[in-house]
């Protein structure tokens, strides 16, 4: 069954965006490397006579759409970075790069925010004034953190921000906006042991990091399970553990990367504690030392006000689009989006991208975005921002 509408305002436009969007997907670039993105992205924006500027926290982009009158202003956001994934999917419009790919649909979200723009630059049916973000570094290194920090609020000052990202395994068109929690917040971590290092047949003569990495393993599920509230969710896993290179030798050192998440903040600042805890317990257990680094960067939940999620549904309304019925999970994936709603009220949709298959869901080499999205994504954002600014009269 399908979910989209029937007529558009931006049918005859189909075509220029789709070839648009497999232009970005051929030349993906991955976080604080977009140059060639921005450029492109900007050169689209002239096209269409929409105002902006460029290079605001690294490659980002923020258009400016003036409405009829005087009012508010609201923001509508878009990823651009990719991932360092290889694609495997012989698209003609495939990865020219190697090694990187727009794995997780940056390039749609790019284009649905250009053909929102242009929808809004051509009609004006509101008073305010509507900025496109156009966001680098989603996938690592909070680009919306370095715009926010770059001054992109004082420059550009908003009351409300929406955003969306397109979902495989759910119906194409289908939306949905959560009641809260979207997606999790995320804090990643290195832990490494060291020891003396000795001869697999003398354990006596030194300690194991091997062995207190797994009892690190162990021991973090153990401190999910019995620090966090059975009440909240959230997630500890380590993906990766090296260490050691011979079958007879104790390393000197092991090293463990990992990632935390959960819907609060506060859970993820108790879990980066447990896991000094745990690393230090795992160490003496053992008998080595311990280290723990956390990244810069902890990222933030993703959770819809009120308000904002209810624009939002009544925007899919009003673009012909279907709810999701019945209770939607969210996900323990991340989305720096959340670095917006610390400073704004906001709300944060998924649109379906239609049926999830094998090795081609988001981060997988067979991922492609539907192009058929495009547009009634487009008018999920243009209608948001629209009803926003009616309401704020």
């Amino acid at each position: 069954m399908s979910h989209l509408p029937v007529s558009h305002p931006l049918a005859e436009d189909r075509e220029k965006l789709v070839a648009i969007r497999h232009a970005l997907h051929a030349h993906p670039e991955i976080a604080r490397e977009e140059a060639w993105t921005a450029a492109y992205v900007a050169e689209r924006l002239r096209e269409a006579d929409i105002p902006f500027e460029e290079n605001i926290g690294g490659h980002g982009i923020v258009a400016t759409i003036g409405g009829q009158g005087e009012g508010q202003a609201v923001a509508l956001r878009a990823d651009m970075d990719a991932l360092e994934i290889t694609e495997l999917s012989q698209l003609p419009y495939a990865s020219q790069q190697a090694g990187k790919m727009h794995a997780c649909g940056h390039d749609g979200h790019m284009t649905i925010l250009l053909a929102a723009g242009i929808h809004l630059a051509r009609s004006r049916a509101f008073a305010g004034k509507v900025h496109l973000v156009f966001q680098p570094a989603e996938e690592r290194y909070g680009g919306a953190r370095e715009m926010v920090a770059a001054g992109m609020l004082e420059r550009f000052p908003v009351q409300r921000i929406f955003g969306l990202h397109n979902w495989p395994g759910l119906t194409a068109g289908e939306v949905v906006v959560h009641d809260g929690p979207v997606m999790a917040g995320t804090c990643e971590f290195t832990v490494t042991f060291r020891g003396e290092g000795a001869h697999g047949a003398m354990p006596h003569m030194a300690g194991d990091p091997l062995l207190a990495g797994g009892h690190f393993m162990t021991g973090i599920q153990q401190a999910v399970a019995r620090a966090v509230d059975p009440h909240e969710s959230a997630v500890a896993t380590v993906g990766s553990f090296q260490g050691g290179h011979a079958q007879n030798i104790i390393p000197q050192e092991a090293r463990l990367t990992g990632t935390l998440r959960a819907y609060r903040t506060e859970t993820l600042k108790l879990l980066r504690s447990r896991v000094e805890s745990v690393a230090a317990a795992a160490a003496a257990i053992a008998g080595c030392r311990s280290a723990v680094e956390f990244d810069e960067f902890l990222c933030p939940p993703v959770v819809n006000t009120a308000a904002e999620r209810d624009i939002m549904r009544q925007a899919a309304s009003a673009a012909g689009l279907t709810l999701a019925p019945g209770d939607t999970r969210p996900s323990m994936a991340g989305d720096d989006f959340g670095d917006f709603l610390v400073h704004l009220p906001g709300a944060y949709a998924w649109i379906g991208n239609g049926p999830l298959r094998q090795d081609a869901g988001l981060h997988q080499p067979l991922y492609d975005f539907n192009d058929d999205i495009i547009l009634p994504a487009a008018m999920l954002l243009a209608r948001s921002a629209e009803i926003a600014l009616s309401q704020a009269r």
